[in-house]
């Protein structure tokens, strides 16, 4: 029990007088049962979403300090130095366990496919030596500076710097530059590089290598806010991306799923957000004018236009000759194609049923993808609401006696109404995919519940300010600020939690 529970309990035993007399009621509560229920509410009140999940933000300092302990833990583990310790762990992709499994298992193999050397009387340095002949350039000057690498391939210093600066500003390499004689394999490493180059070049060659030590990092992943240099770290893996989806947020407030890298796309799992998009990004332009304008073939089901005034339709691709009018076969047409009575063959009205399911189809995409578009186009104008969301501000200042920071709650309610607005945008995604049951029609409940609200939000924040009304205009958007905030908690904590419970059933293959 705290200090804070126990003056709380010394108090009120002061103000009862009956105090002493409770023990031997038949309601006496324990103490300790007591503090217990007041801990369960704390830890529920502090304890993780299912929609969320653990991440650090890291700055380049702390993603260069995470590289020299990793290098620093490994060479100390194997005895070797520093720069090949570095060597070694980009070669496996910074998996310093696996490393040191196979370097302990066989070290030569591991040095020889990672291009190291580790012979410490070989260290590079640049030396003149008598009689040398640059194999590359052909200089022959006595006072030439030569270089070579563990693997005992020497070349002038001209020659070594110029190909690691073309490298390195032109090529953008940084981890896997090769000694410049023919099929060697032995890695340029980090002192060799240091020692070769000018300042500007190396400083652009640890920058390279910073973002490959994120880059290689299954659990690493840069901001890709523009100008953002931010990483992210989340232990999420790949394989857990049909069940959860890993939002985080940078230290510059952009959000973004750390498992493929889009902008936050809460509730819609990885898998179904890139076969959504890439639905629209192949349907939804001519969706419409298809439509209204065009047919399916009967058998081929190639969509056909009609582009004259005869309804006897040939199709271009499987040759089928079929009525525009009835969809059915030609042949059970005779001589009588102007007047179609076949409306009750068999072949004519399965035509048409094809053609009606495939028409339901499309009309069931455009349902979700209009309200996809809607809100996505909604939140780019709640967007604008923040310059006139200042100019509010200021004038509520003006009219009342409300400071700054007192009038900062509508800020934060277009914070709010811009965030369930993209909520909204992507629960439209995930619905599509979703089988019909029990299970979807509690998630567009809770789909309905979150889209009134973030309307009713919306509509007070488009109210135009009146002095006499100031008071009571800021609790409504307190409250209904409050509201819509719990009403998407709600659907993400519910959503999120089916995904754990592999309850939602899809109409695709999700694992694929």
């Amino acid at each position: 029990m705290s200090d804070e529970d126990l003056t709380f309990e010394d108090s009120y035993r002061d103000s009862d007088e009956d105090v002493e007399d409770v023990e031997d009621e038949d309601d006496y509560v324990d103490d300790d049962d007591t503090d217990l229920n007041f801990t369960d509410v704390v830890a529920e009140k502090d304890r993780k979403k299912n929609y969320e999940v653990d991440f650090i933000v890291h700055s380049i300092e702390g993603i260069v300090k995470n590289q020299d302990d990793e290098v620093t833990h490994v060479s100390n583990i194997l005895g070797i130095q520093k720069q090949h310790a570095a060597t070694l762990l980009r070669h496996f992709r910074w998996n310093k366990e696996r490393l040191i499994e196979r370097y302990m298992e066989d070290s030569t193999e591991v040095l020889n496919k990672a291009g190291v050397i580790t012979d410490n009387a070989r260290t590079p340095k640049f030396i003149k030596i008598p009689g040398f002949i640059c194999d590359i350039c052909c200089d022959d000057d006595k006072d030439l500076d030569t270089l070579a690498l563990s693997c005992g391939h020497r070349f002038c210093k001209n020659c070594y710097e110029h190909y690691l600066t073309q490298k390195i500003k032109e090529e953008g390499e940084s981890r896997r530059i090769l000694c410049m004689a023919s099929k060697c394999n032995v890695i340029v490493d980090e002192k060799t590089v240091e020692l070769a180059v000018n300042k500007d070049i190396h400083e652009r060659y640890r920058t390279l290598l910073n973002r490959t030590y994120v880059d290689d990092n299954e659990y690493l992943r840069w901001c890709p806010a523009p100008s953002c240099e931010y990483a992210i770290e989340c232990h999420v893996p790949q394989t857990s991306l049909t069940s959860i989806v890993p939002t985080v947020e940078c230290v510059c407030t952009h959000r973004f799923c750390f498992g493929c890298g889009f902008p936050d796309h809460q509730p819609s799992i990885c898998v179904l957000v890139k076969k959504w998009i890439k639905k629209c990004e192949d349907d939804s332009e001519t969706a419409n004018w298809i439509s209204a304008h065009t047919k399916e073939c009967g058998k081929c089901h190639s969509t056909i236009e009609k582009n004259g005034g005869c309804n006897h339709m040939t199709c271009r691709k499987c040759k089928y000759e079929f009525c525009w009018v009835c969809m059915g076969p030609w042949s059970e047409h005779g001589t009588s194609w102007y007047n179609c009575n076949r409306y009750d063959e068999k072949t004519s009205i399965d035509a048409r049923d094809q053609q009606a399911k495939s028409r339901a189809s499309l009309e069931r995409y455009l349902h979700y993808y209009n309200r996809f578009a809607n809100h996505e186009q909604s939140a780019k104008l709640d967007r604008e609401l923040y310059n006139k969301t200042e100019k509010k501000m200021e004038e509520m200042q003006q009219t009342s006696d409300l400071s700054w920071i007192e009038v900062q709650f509508l800020k934060k309610a277009v914070d709010i109404l811009v965030q369930c607005r993209m909520t909204l945008k992507w629960t439209y995604a995930f619905a599509f995919y979703l089988a019909r049951n029990n299970q979807t029609d509690i998630f567009e409940d809770n789909q309905r519940d979150l889209e009134m609200a973030v309307e009713q939000l919306s509509e007070l924040l488009e109210k135009p300010i009146e002095a006499e009304k100031i008071a009571e205009l800021k609790q409504q958007v307190l409250d209904k600020t409050v509201y819509v905030g719990s009403r998407r908690e709600v659907l993400l904590e519910d959503t999120a939690k089916g995904l754990l419970e592999s309850r939602w059933e899809f109409q695709v293959d999700i694992k694929s």
